[in-house]
């Protein structure tokens, strides 16, 4: 598989959102699920996806930290497409060690205490979710920040070993938002008061006119590690290009 993604990339290198999900759907099946955070990118993705294949697979990771807001799109969704979300929580007795021993509100004292609980509230959830997939779509787009500005639509996972997929990797905001308008697509009420990137409730904040989207997630960290190690591999960010070449942002 790692040796075939090159010929899928190179076919859709060029691709439309919807011929991207539409080719790799019919080619994996139940073999390939949908990441959503219940962004816009991700109900954009979702309505999709779903317009295409009814069956998709969707997962959700339920931090345990979400904003209510976060939850209503959860149950919008489900009521007006009907998705049967798949939802993982983060290791109860994990949780439970991290706050006893390094407090409720542990990221804000340190780099490596935020990256500790996204590790146990996001990437192992994410492991587990991705364990009978042998590929994943998210809703990436390069202009997000600059940690993501290389972005190829077709990409190898090197930290889960299979395919990543990123249908929206070239569109731009003002795109995502034509087409949850167009569409009526659920999306968050935080989008609507300045929340263009929306995760954990304490992590995330409105942002001002002119900021950087991503400037709300992490506010207190370099912009240009702001990544919560989704889609990184012993914490830099590892994306293989279209030769056998891989690029590393530390």
């Amino acid at each position: 598989m790692a040796s075939d993604f090159k010929l899928l990339q190179q076919e859709l290198k060029q691709a439309s959102a919807q011929d991207v999900l539409v080719r790799v759907l019919a080619e994996f099946g139940n073999r390939i699920v949908l990441a959503s955070s219940l962004g816009a990118e991700d109900q954009v993705l979702t309505h999709m996806a779903f317009s295409i294949n009814p069956d998709v697979r969707v997962f959700v990771l339920d931090t345990g930290r979400l904003h209510s807001e976060t939850y209503d799109v959860i149950a919008e969704t489900q009521s007006k497409l009907g998705v049967k979300y798949e939802i993982y929580f983060p290791d109860a007795k994990s949780v439970e060690d991290m706050v006893n021993e390094k407090g409720i509100n542990l990221f804000y004292a340190s780099v490596e205490n935020r990256k500790t609980c996204c590790g146990i509230r996001k990437v192992e959830p994410l492991r587990r979710a991705l364990s009978s997939a042998d590929a994943w779509i998210t809703g990436l787009r390069r202009s997000q920040s600059v940690t993501r500005a290389k972005l190829d639509t077709v990409e190898w996972d090197d930290a889960h070993n299979m395919l990543k997929v990123n249908p929206l990797a070239d569109w731009s905001e003002d795109d995502v938002w034509q087409y949850i308008k167009s569409n009526s697509v659920p999306y968050n009420a935080l989008h609507d008061v300045g929340f263009p990137s929306i995760g954990c409730a304490p992590c995330t904040r409105a942002i001002a006119p002119g900021e950087d989207v991503r400037a709300g997630r992490w506010w207190w960290e370099d912009p240009a590690n702001k990544e919560c190690g989704l889609h990184v591999v012993d914490g830099k960010l590892v994306r293989a290009k279209s030769g056998d070449s891989k690029e590393v942002f530390e």
